[in-house]
C-alpha cells in the first residue's frame, strides 16, 4: 500500500509522516511539498527511520506532476494549503488558487486513478462563527475570511468524491503542540514562545473570544488510523476542547507567574467559534484529553533554553 501526503513537510504533515512510518501495511510514503514555508525539518528528524519515504518537491497546482504521482498510490492525504499568517499579508488570489483550485485539480486526478481512500484536511473556519450554541457537522457554512471561503470552495470538489470512493473530509480545530515543523503563528504555540522568551504575551481584542483546539499529537494519531478503521466515509469535525483566549493566558500565567499580558485593541469584540467536542468521529476514536496546563508545560519544556 502506497500513500501520498500533499503538504507533507508542513506542521501537520511532518507529524503525520512520523506516525505513518510505523504502520506495517504501508510500503511507501510519498511526501509532496513545495517547501514554500521554508520548513526543512522533516529531513532532519532522526526518529523517522524508514527507507520507504520518497520526497517530491512540487506545487499542488502542478497538475501534470500530480497526475503521475497519484497513479502510483492507494491513499491520499491532502494537507497542502495556503494558511494566512496574522502578522503578514498573503495575496487572497494565491489563497484561492491553492486551497480552492489546487484541491479541485487534485480531485480531478483522483477521479481517474485507482486511489482507494482520500483524506482531505479542512478547517472549522468554514463555519465562520458560532452565533448560538455549539457548531456540529450539520451547521450551515458561513466563512468570514478569505481562507475560510477558499477552504469551503475546495470542500465542494471533495464532496463530489464521497459517493465514488472512501472519502473523509476532516475539519480540524486550531492545531497546537510541539513538532519539528512547529507553527508559531498558531495562538497557543505563540503564547508559549512569548511567555518563555519575552516574559509577556500579546492578546488581540478583549480575550474573551472562544476558539476550538486540538493537539497535533492526538490529531495525527487519528488521521493515521482513519484509512485502516471502520469509519464511514463522510464529513467530520475534529476538535478536543473550546478555550477562551484569556483562559489560555491565565493557564500560562500559572506556569510563568511573572508573565505580563498586553491587550491590543481591547475594545474590539471578537467572534466566537465553538465546536461540539463530542463529534461523530469520537465514536470511533475516543480521545483521552490531556490537561491544557500539561500541554503548555510540554511545549515549554521542548524549548532549548528557558530564560524567563
Amino acid at each position: 500500500m502506497r500513500v501520498l501526503v500533499t503538504g507533507g513537510a508542513g506542521y501537520i504533515g511532518t507529524e503525520l509522516v512520523r506516525k505513518l512510518v510505523k504502520i506495517k501495511e504501508i510500503e511507501e510514503i510519498i511526501v509532496f511539498d513545495n517547501l514554500s514555508r521554508g520548513l526543512y525539518n522533516i529531513f532532519l528528524c532522526q526518529n523517522i527511520e524508514n527507507d520507504n519515504i520518497r520526497f517530491i518537491q512540487g506545487d499542488i497546482l502542478d497538475t501534470r506532476t500530480l497526475q503521475k504521482i497519484i497513479k502510483q498510490v492507494d491513499i491520499v492525504y491532502h494537507l497542502a494549503a495556503k494558511i494566512p499568517n496574522p502578522y503578514a499579508e498573503i495575496d487572497p488570489h494565491l489563497i484561492e488558487q491553492t486551497n480552492h483550485w489546487g484541491t479541485a485539480e487534485l480531485t480531478y486526478a483522483i477521479e481517474t486513478s485507482n486511489v482507494k481512500k482520500f483524506i482531505h484536511i479542512s478547517s472549522i473556519s468554514v463555519y465562520g462563527s458560532s452565533l448560538s450554541g455549539l457548531i456540529n457537522e450539520d451547521t450551515p457554512l458561513n466563512p468570514r475570511t478569505n481562507y475560510g471561503i477558499s477552504k469551503m470552495r475546495g470542500e465542494a470538489f471533495v464532496e463530489r468524491l464521497i459517493p465514488k470512493l472512501d472519502t473523509y473530509l476532516i475539519r480540524c480545530g486550531n492545531v497546537y503542540g510541539h513538532s519539528p515543523s512547529m507553527r508559531f503563528d498558531a495562538v497557543i504555540n505563540r503564547f508559549a514562545f512569548e511567555a518563555n522568551f519575552h516574559g509577556r504575551i500579546s492578546i488581540q481584542g478583549h480575550g474573551k473570544q472562544i476558539r476550538s483546539f486540538i493537539h497535533i499529537d492526538r490529531l495525527t494519531d487519528i488521521l493515521a488510523q482513519i484509512p485502516f478503521s471502520e469509519v464511514p466515509k463522510g464529513t467530520y469535525n475534529l476538535v478536543e476542547e473550546n478555550y477562551s483566549i484569556i483562559d489560555i493566558a491565565l493557564t500560562l500565567k500559572e506556569i510563568r507567574p511573572k508573565m505580563e499580558m498586553i491587550f491590543i485593541n481591547q475594545q474590539l469584540r471578537m467572534r466566537n467559534l465553538k465546536v461540539e467536542t463530542d463529534s461523530k468521529l469520537r465514536a470511533y476514536f475516543p480521545m483521552l484529553n490531556k490537561d491544557l496546563k500539561d500541554d503548555l508545560i510540554e511545549i515549554i519544556n521542548q524549548f532549548s533554553f528557558h530564560p524567563v
